[in-house]
């Protein structure tokens, strides 16, 4: 650094004061200040400085002992809004937040099978009015959706449950209904994004996810980077051919089987039957083979044989640190599934791949949407480096310099 730069000085310790603030909340001036290393008068010009420019606020006070109370400050969250969404074939899940994170309110909408931009349009409407807001006020959006938006043409591909969404550049025109900048990412991509920042892939440089549910899927990370491909395609996994090797007891293989047909719910209830478990849905097959001890073993050892068969074409070409296994079916598993499909893979692959529960449950898509939404838009206004898994944003999702928006 050129000696005599004040105002990069200036800038650096804001940046740093303001990250500060958004990773663990409010914070004293005393606490700041051990954070990013600045003297006590130092802290305190900047902490006035950000204060006056409307960037932080007072809030409230912090006890301590006999002393007096301290005041805290936090990042100003009025000062960007986005909108997360979790965009399925039969919903849409919504939460809005401010800059800072704070969850401001949550809405959920059945998705139609036609006239579907109008309900996207609506819901995302209705969501953003709960917190006094219209759809151009927010800053950004992120959807994630089954199959991926191909970014040269802005169509979402291998997406065929999702009806009513072919042939339409979906980033361009949902841009065009919100009037503000959207990004379309693949949703188990954004699950993936979510075990990097608070599940169990923290740390993890290379680790794929698997995601077997009605829309199989995977996610792959190498480097600390998604990995998209050149359509988007990257973890498109539903209609992968492989031979299924469950119930192999009967000495009887098949091959070339779509991998989706195998390892979708009704493709797991099936598999279930063939053991004498009775269930609607691949995840009551999987809780109920749980609760039935030794005599459900059978069928859950045969499922894991399926994941594994999967997972060994990926770990043979990836040799990643870590698979992670997700979704409702995962879950209802738990660390039994994800246990013997590590001891199906040793079989398989010459890797001793170690294979793991995802952490993050509830909605890990709107969670991952609304993380890569706070990143995009803590670049435009803060200038914080957005994380290298930011999705792709494409050719119509506009600029990323604030005095351009």
């Amino acid at each position: 650094m050129r000696a005599g730069s004040p105002r990069l000085l200036r800038e650096i310790n804001d940046r740093a004061a303001i990250e500060a603030l958004l990773r663990n909340g409010p914070l004293t001036r005393a606490e700041l200040e051990g954070i990013i290393g600045l003297s006590k008068p130092a802290t305190a010009q900047l902490l006035t400085r950000l204060e006056e420019e409307g960037t932080v606020l007072r809030t409230g006070l912090r006890g301590g002992g006999r002393g007096p109370r301290a005041q805290l400050w936090t990042v100003n969250g009025a000062l960007a809004h986005v909108a997360a969404v979790d965009l399925a074939p039969d919903s849409i899940d919504i939460a809005i937040a401010d800059i800072s994170g704070a969850m401001l309110t949550e809405h959920r909408a059945p998705m139609p099978k036609t006239g579907v931009l109008e309900a996207f349009h609506n819901a995302v409407t209705k969501a953003a009015a709960q917190v006094g807001l219209t759809t151009d006020a927010l800053s950004h959006v992120v959807v994630g959706s089954p199959g991926a938006v191909d970014p040269a043409t802005g169509l979402l591909n291998y997406a065929p449950h999702m009806p009513g969404w072919e042939n339409k550049n979906i980033p361009e025109e949902l841009e065009a209904l919100l009037s503000t900048s959207v990004t379309v990412e693949n949703d188990v991509n954004l699950v993936a994004l979510e075990e990097m920042i608070t599940g169990r892939a923290q740390g993890v440089k290379d680790f794929v996810l698997l995601w077997p549910a009605d829309a199989v899927g995977a996610a792959v990370v190498v480097n600390g980077v998604l990995i998209r491909g050149a359509t988007g395609g990257a973890g498109e996994i539903d209609a992968m051919q492989v031979p299924d090797h469950a119930h192999a007891d009967t000495g009887v293989q098949r091959t070339g089987s779509r991998y989706g047909d195998l390892m979708d719910s009704p493709g797991i209830a099936r598999l279930a039957r063939m053991h004498g478990v009775s269930a609607r849905t691949g995840q009551a097959a999987v809780e109920k083979a749980l609760s039935e001890g030794p005599a459900g073993r059978e069928f859950l050892v045969d499922l894991a044989r399926r994941i594994a068969t999967c997972a060994a074409n990926v770990i043979s070409v990836l040799d990643p640190g870590l698979v992670l296994l997700s979704g409702d079916i995962a879950q209802a598993g738990g660390t039994t599934l994800a246990d013997l499909v590590a001891a199906e893979l040793r079989h398989l692959v010459v890797p001793r791949t170690p294979v793991r529960l995802a952490l993050v449950t509830g909605n890990p898509v709107r969670s991952g949407a609304l993380h890569s939404a706070l990143s995009v838009v803590r670049e435009q206004v803060f200038g914080l480096p957005a994380a290298t898994t930011e999705p792709f944003r494409g050719p119509h999702q506009g600029p990323t310099s604030p005095s351009a928006r």
